[in-house]
């Protein structure tokens, strides 16, 4: 998995404890494996909190797309 998003097998296990450490994960022991479940209960708090900042990103990253757009436009050009 990890030459599929080129990332080593360290890194994501690093990404993983992270997760786990801070109740994003479960690891419930299944012999040698250990297989994640993610919670998303975190998540929805995470997403609620961000909210509050949405209404002044969305209209700066809608510009910041539609100037990517043009530079790749005027690129092909």
């Amino acid at each position: 998995m990890g030459r599929e998003f080129g990332i080593t097998q360290s890194a994501i296990s690093q990404h993983l404890k992270v997760l786990r450490d801070h109740g994003f994960a479960t690891v419930p022991a299944e012999g040698p494996r250990r297989i994640y479940e993610i919670d998303p209960t975190p998540m929805a708090e995470v997403d609620q909190w961000l909210a509050r900042f949405r209404r002044f990103w969305e209209p700066k990253l809608e510009a910041l797309a539609t100037e990517v757009a043009r530079g790749k436009r005027k690129r092909r050009k």
